[in-house]
């Protein structure tokens, strides 16, 4: 176990015995509930990191990595890629392994839909939910951008290009600084033994996802077991993945839904944006 300021690194074995990776921020002590942050289809806890200290303050943060991402362990049938049931028991394993019995869970795009997954299977460790830009309804064109994107990927020769590739191929994301674009850069490459700049997740997840796309369940019905919880949704403004539509009917669907638009930001708002990190603490201090 290795560590920084308020930052502890585990491992934990999955029911099929794969070695997860999370990052557990805060104190385990603390009385406030704790927040479980779950990330995007490729991406990893490294998104949460500037999140998770801020909140770790006053409660513990856990962040951890799916099976095939990041620091987590490559799973040996690919096909396990492409169902949302082998997340979700990773997450069950994090969540046995870090003691977190009931939280407050905050999903980024595929996070958000193994959020309203979670819902169903464990209704009672959800205390509340942060959705951000995803729904019960994604739009095509979003996850056909997505899908083209990962199977584009290539190695890089070195950071300053990982991060013109993250510029081009993200022109609308809400990031606006040299060292924002550098740390989105570390939190989706690393670096071989050569010095070359790969994707920080497994190749062979590409397949089986690009064909587990017709297989997923009916996100409204995920939506609805949410309905006794505080939720807050997120959205950018001009996110290919969340529709303008999908988000007036989730609020129809659910009329206390709590919403942040986060303009100029495409898919997915990072979270670090002032509006919202204000509603962020707002929403959180119910609990």
């Amino acid at each position: 176990m290795s560590m920084r300021p308020n930052h502890r690194e585990r491992r934990v074995t999955s029911h099929d015995g794969l070695s997860l990776y999370y990052r557990d921020f805060g104190d385990a002590r603390s009385k406030r509930l704790p927040v479980l942050c779950l990330a995007g289809l490729t991406r990893n806890s490294a998104d949460f990191l500037d999140l998770a200290e801020h909140l770790s303050i006053t409660r513990r943060v856990v962040c951890p990595d799916y099976r095939g991402r990041g620091r987590s362990a490559y799973d040996r049938n690919p096909r396990n890629y492409a169902t949302p049931h082998a997340y979700l028991g990773d997450i069950h394993d994090v969540m046995a392994a870090a003691g977190l019995h009931r939280a407050v869970v905050i999903g980024t795009s595929f996070g958000a839909i193994l959020t309203m997954g979670l819902a169903v299977q464990r209704p009672t460790a959800i205390a509340g939910a942060v959705i951000n830009d995803a729904g019960p309804e994604m739009a095509d064109g979003g996850l056909g951008r997505i899908m083209t994107e990962l199977a584009s990927a290539k190695p890089l020769p070195d950071w300053e290009s990982a991060v013109a590739f993250l510029k081009r191929s993200m022109p609308i994301l809400s990031v606006r600084s040299e060292e924002g674009w550098r740390k989105l850069a570390h939190a989706t490459f690393r670096e071989d033994e050569k010095g070359l700049i790969h994707f920080d997740w497994d190749g062979k997840l590409i397949k089986p996802l690009a064909q587990g796309r017709s297989a997923l369940p009916d996100l409204w019905s995920y939506y609805r077991a949410l309905a006794q919880v505080p939720v807050l949704a997120v959205r950018g403004a001009l996110s290919d993945v969340l529709s303008v539509d999908t988000f007036e009917r989730m609020a129809r669907a659910k009329p206390d839904l709590v919403r942040v638009t986060v303009e100029g930001s495409g898919h997915a708002p990072t979270l670090s944006e002032p509006v919202v990190t204000q509603a962020l603490d707002d929403f959180l201090d119910r609990f």
